[in-house]
């Protein structure tokens, strides 16, 4: 729980490990604001939950990899929030292939959405946060970020970004009284996991040492941790959330 009410902006917040974060901080008394680019079916039944926590919602529908929409994505959720005193960048998408079949198209979409849409976001959040004093920034990078991965040289190199963007960020507001870390999860049992061939899918789960898939609260609540007040002394790290996975 918070200290006092605070607003958050989740990016790709309509679905999956987004989805959860942003009910699980509505739970614990921020208002929230949902960033995303799929079906408004899912969102409506996020601001549903949101408000049944007694929590202000904000949704926008746009493309994290489009700097003007980050932009004004977040004056807009200031103007009409109050303020933005959590920025949670967690869209993200696959692209998956070995790299000598791998297209311009996969490569640049990988890297414009899991890295140039942090940066989008960040860019527009820090000044803010910079001038009020305060703020926590949460990106969600991957174990595959840190270690690769067969067939995810885009998605691997994209988080490996974000994982530096997040420690030079940290570098960088500091002193501005604004924390930035990242999470990076292992195998999470999310919609994506569908299209996954069942032979990878049981050998990523032999890697996992507590023996089980992640969840998206598992995620959430280390999201949630990061942005609370039992982490003020906590910046410029990277929290694997992954049951043992990336070891």
């Amino acid at each position: 729980m918070f200290n006092a009410s605070r607003r958050a902006l989740v990016t790709g917040g309509s679905s999956g490990i987004g989805r959860r974060v942003a009910e699980t901080l509505a739970r614990e008394g921020c208002d929230i604001g949902i960033f995303y680019l799929g079906e408004p079916e899912e969102a409506a039944e996020v601001v549903q939950e949101i408000e049944s926590c007694g929590r202000r919602s904000w949704v926008r529908v746009g493309d994290v990899s489009d700097s003007a929409e980050a932009t004004d994505a977040v004056e807009t959720f200031v103007e009409e929030m109050g303020s933005i005193e959590i920025l949670v960048n967690n869209a993200g998408i696959f692209r998956d292939e070995v790299i000598w079949k791998m297209t311009d198209e996969q490569w640049r979409e990988v890297i414009d959405v899991d890295l140039t849409g942090v940066f989008n976001f960040a860019r527009a959040a820090a000044p803010i946060m910079r001038v009020n004093g305060a703020g926590s920034i949460v990106n969600i990078s991957s174990i595959n970020g840190m270690r690769g991965k067969f067939g995810q040289t885009n998605y691997a190199a994209a988080k490996a970004g974000v994982i530096g963007l997040t420690k030079s960020l940290a570098k960088e507001l500091a002193r501005f009284g604004v924390t930035v870390n990242a999470v990076a999860p292992g195998m999470i049992d999310t919609k994506i996991l569908e299209s996954m061939p069942s032979e990878a899918l049981e050998q990523a789960k032999e890697e996992i040492l507590l023996g089980r898939l992640g969840t998206p609260q598992d995620v959430a609540d280390a999201v949630a941790f990061l942005c609370g007040e039992h982490s003020r002394f906590i910046t410029g790290e990277v929290l694997r959330v992954d049951g043992g996975q990336y070891i």
